[in-house]
């Protein structure tokens, strides 16, 4: 299948749910597949914090042939949030009203501007009706406002690893994370790389939410016993800071893990609870049940709220990040909620067998 990347412009002003306002924006979408007729075969992607639209780089493995989102069967989309840097406006671009980068002056964004932003591209390309919405972490957050929002567009939801409001110990690790980024002496400066050396330690920090204990013990367990420095753990964390300082920068790291902070389904709505009975959608809710970041009574109690929605779980050795690496358990799922009767909720891991990847599968 050929992979087509397109850049939507929208070229008026923008107002924030803060009050402020974009004087216009673009976001760069991937898509894989053709519409079909009567467009009814869209399958959208919202990425987690550090993703791209490119779904094939991060995700690659769920959408190829055979799958449950057959790219010869469904037109699947991706878009580069808003605030991201992947060719979507965000704190390098231009702020067409200065001429200037905005850096430091980029506004607040959060997950219900974001999805704002998606939905007009959804309009702008005509697509009424979209048959799965499905994304993980900040990305599956975004699902959830959106289904809320648009409750007639979404026929399938799929939100994993998420939750209805960003919790007290998610917003700590972030801040922990920004305090590092600050505390670059760089970081006050108006230029790309700024805060950079302050993002790899954010990262390090980052990844060990990500992962868990048994992670490592795993994967960075020393070879012998006379070690006293140097150790593997220790070079793994330097590796994932300057993995992600050679593809990203502190500003855009700052504005997404503040957008996820933000997140909470029912400002304006009355209650967390109120808001999820608005969804529509028939939803599959899915947890990791080792998820340090996002723990899985976070999702059981979406799949609780959500009118209809089924909960299911998966297993994996890399906490958080398992929805990324268990392709086999996670398409096992998938494939049995869309195909399922709905009376049929029996757990597909009740059948499956756990396989564990090696962390080598896995690019994020």
């Amino acid at each position: 299948m050929i992979k087509s990347e397109s850049i939507f412009h929208f070229e008026e002003e923008f107002e924030l749910e803060s009050g402020a306002k974009l004087p216009g924006f673009q976001l760069k979408y991937t898509t894989i597949g053709q519409l079909n007729k009567d467009r009814s075969n869209v399958a959208w992607i919202c990425h987690a914090l550090t993703g791209s639209s490119d779904f094939t780089d991060w995700w690659k493995d769920f959408f190829v042939e055979g799958s449950p989102f057959d790219p010869r069967d469904y037109f699947i989309i991706c878009a580069n949030t808003l605030g991201g840097c992947y060719g979507s406006t965000g704190p390098l671009s231009i702020n067409s009203a200065t001429g200037k980068s905005y850096f430091h002056d980029f506004p607040l964004v959060t997950n219900r501007d974001i999805i704002q932003a998606f939905d007009l591209l959804r309009q702008d390309l005509g697509i009424n009706k979209v048959h799965t919405l499905i994304g993980g972490s900040l990305g599956g957050q975004q699902t959830l406002e959106w289904a809320i929002a648009q409750p007639t567009v979404f026929d399938h939801l799929i939100a994993i690893a998420c939750n209805a409001q960003h919790s007290p110990w998610g917003i700590a690790f972030n801040e922990a994370q920004r305090m590092a980024i600050e505390a670059d002496p760089t970081w006050k400066e108006n230029d790309a790389r700024a805060g950079i050396e302050g993002m790899k330690a954010a990262r390090a920090m980052g990844m060990i939410s990500y992962r868990t204990y048994y992670t490592y013990l795993s994967t960075q367990s020393e070879r012998g016993i006379e070690k006293v420095d140097n150790y593997r753990a220790a070079s793994y964390q330097k590796y994932q800071g300057q993995k992600l300082a050679s593809r990203f920068n502190a500003f855009t790291y700052w504005t997404l893990s503040k957008a996820m902070d933000s997140h909470h389904v029912g400002r304006g709505r009355g209650s967390a609870s109120n808001a999820l009975k608005q969804i529509r959608a028939k939803t599959l809710v899915v947890g990791i049940e080792n998820d340090l970041l996002y723990p899985v009574q976070e999702q059981k109690s979406l799949a609780d709220a959500i009118p209809g929605a089924v909960f299911e779980s998966l297993t994996s050795l890399y906490g958080h990040d398992g929805f990324l690496v268990e392709f086999d358990q996670f398409k096992k799922i998938v494939r049995k909620f869309l195909h399922a009767e709905t009376k049929n909720n029996e757990s597909v891991l009740q059948e499956t067998p756990y396989d564990f990847k090696s962390l080598e599968d896995y690019n994020q």
